[in-house]
C-alpha cells in the first residue's frame, strides 16, 4: 500500500507528493493535518547507513540497547528487525499546527537532537541516496485520522511479514515508534535523544533611584516629545487579528454542547471513518453511493464539530439571576397570553431552540422579558401586531 492509497483508504484526499529533504520544495500546507512519508519503491532491506548510526551513538552518550552501549552494527541490526520489505510507507505523522512546518522541523533536526522535532528520527539513519517523498491531507481530526491510518497500514501488511517481526511487536511503519493511543514498539533502545539542559534565567537587576529624581518631581515643566502618527493596519490584517465577540450561554447550554461534541468526536467520527473504509472495498468510487453518502456525512460532521468548538471557545457562561431579581439569561419564565400559558428559558442566541422552550434574549419576546418580575405585563411588537404577555412566575 502506497501513501496515496493509504490516505484514500480512510476517506482522505491526498495532496502531494513533495520530495523529502528537498530545500527548494517545502510542503505547501500551513494547516493542521496528517502526512505520510514513503519510499519511491519497496526495498528488500532497510537502507540504513552504518556511518550515520555510529555518529548517532557517539553524539548521544545516554543511548543504550538492552541496557548496554551498542556497536553500530548491533544497533542497525536491531532496527532492521522491524523492516517490512513489501511496504513503501515508512512514517505516518500528524500535527495540530502546520504540516509544512512540522515536516521542515523534522528534516532540520540532527539525529540525536530533541529539537526542533525528533519525531521519526529513524529516518535520518537512511542512506542519503534513498529516495523518499511526502503526501499529506489537511484536517482538524489529526489524532483520529493518524490512528486510522496506522490501523489501515497494519491491516495491509502480509501475514508472512508480521510473523517475521520480533515477538509481540506492534505493527507500525518502520520509523513510527508508537501509536496515538500509547502503544509503543519494544525496540530495546533507550536514551536515544540528548537530554535538554535547563537554562537558568539571568538574575534580575533592580535600580533604586534617589527620591525626587523622577521626571517632573521638582516641578519642572514636562518635556514634550514628538508623538508618532498612529500606524493603521490594513483592513484585511485588522479583521484577521480581531477576536470574535463573546457569546453568552448558560451552564446547562455549555454542558449540552460539550456532550454533543464528545458524541460527535468519540462515536460518530470513528463510525464515519469506518463506513468510508468499508465503502471503498465495494469497488469503483465513481458509482459508489455508499462512499458518496459517507463522505457527505463526514463533511457535515466536521462542520458541526468546528462550529461547536468555536462556540465553546468564544462563549461566556452566564449564571441565572438570584430569586427576586428580574428575568435574565438562565431564568425560567412562565407567561400567559390570550388565555394560554407557556414556559420559556431565556438563553443566548447560540443555544436558542424555540421548540424546546429555549428563547433567545435577542428575539422580540425574549428581549421584552428581560428584567420582568412576577405580575409584570409586557407588550411585544410582532409581525401580526402588538401582543400582551403577563408574567406569572420567574425562576
Amino acid at each position: 500500500m502506497n501513501a496515496g492509497t493509504l490516505l484514500r483508504d480512510v476517506g482522505l484526499l491526498a495532496d502531494g507528493p513533495v520530495v523529502w529533504g528537498s530545500p527548494g520544495r517545502p510542503v505547501p500546507a500551513r494547516g493542521a493535518g496528517v502526512f505520510v512519508v514513503e519510499l519511491v519503491s519497496p526495498a528488500a532491506r532497510a537502507p540504513i547507513e552504518l556511518t550515520r548510526v555510529g555518529k548517532w551513538i557517539e553524539r548521544v552518550p545516554t543511548l543504550t540497547l538492552d541496557g548496554e552501549r551498542p556497536t553500530s552494527k548491533a544497533l542497525a541490526a536491531r532496527m532492521a528487525e522491524f523492516w517490512l520489505p513489501s511496504q513503501t510507507v515508512v512514517y505516518v505523522g500528524s500535527t495540530t499546527s502546520s504540516i509544512g512546518a512540522r515536516v521542515a522541523a523534522m528534516q532540520r533536526t540532527v539525529l540525536g537532537d530533541r529539537r526542533p522535532q525528533s519525531a521519526g528520527h529513524w529516518l535520518h539513519t537512511f542512506d542519503p541516496r534513498t529516495g523518499m517523498r511526502v503526501w499529506w491531507t489537511e484536517t482538524q481530526a489529526t489524532e483520529e485520522y493518524e490512528d486510522a491510518l496506522l490501523a489501515a497500514f497494519a491491516a495491509s501488511v502480509p501475514e508472512a511479514e508480521t510473523g517475521a517481526l520480533p515477538a509481540g511487536a506492534v505493527v507500525l511503519p518502520w520509523a513510527n515508534l508508537r501509536r496515538p493511543t500509547g502503544e509503543r514498539r519494544a525496540t530495546g533502545l533507550a536514551g536515544a535523544v540528548l537530554v535538554e539542559e535547563r537554562v537558568e534565567p539571568p538574575p534580575s537587576r533592580v535600580v533604586v533611584m534617589p527620591d525626587g529624581d523622577a521626571e517632573g518631581a521638582r516641578g519642572e515643566p514636562p518635556v514634550r516629545r514628538p508623538s508618532a502618527a498612529p500606524r493603521r493596519a490594513p483592513a484585511a490584517r485588522a479583521s484577521k487579528a480581531s477576536k470574535a465577540a463573546p457569546v453568552n450561554i448558560t451552564a446547562e447550554g455549555a454542558d449540552r454542547m460539550r456532550a454533543e461534541l464528545a458524541e460527535l468526536t468519540g462515536v460518530r467520527r470513528p463510525e464515519v471513518i469506518s463506513r468510508i473504509r468499508a465503502a471503498k472495498e465495494l469497488g469503483d468510487l465513481k458509482e459508489n453511493a455508499d462512499y458518496t453518502a459517507a463522505r457527505e456525512e463526514q463533511s457535515f460532521l466536521e462542520g458541526r464539530i468546528q462550529a461547536l468548538e468555536a462556540r465553546l471557545r468564544d462563549s461566556v457562561i452566564t449564571e441565572a439571576p438570584a430569586a427576586g431579581e428580574g428575568a435574565d439569561i438562565g431564568s425560567r419564565v412562565t407567561v400567559e397570553t390570550d388565555g394560554f400559558e407557556a414556559e420559556y428559558t431565556l438563553v443566548g442566541s447560540a443555544e436558542a431552540d424555540p421548540k424546546a422552550g429555549r428563547l433567545s434574549v435577542v428575539s422580540p419576546v425574549g428581549k421584552a422579558l428581560i428584567g420582568a418580575r412576577s405580575g409584570d405585563e409586557v407588550d411585544v411588537e410582532t409581525p401580526r401586531g402588538r401582543v400582551a404577555y403577563r408574567v406569572l412566575k420567574v425562576e
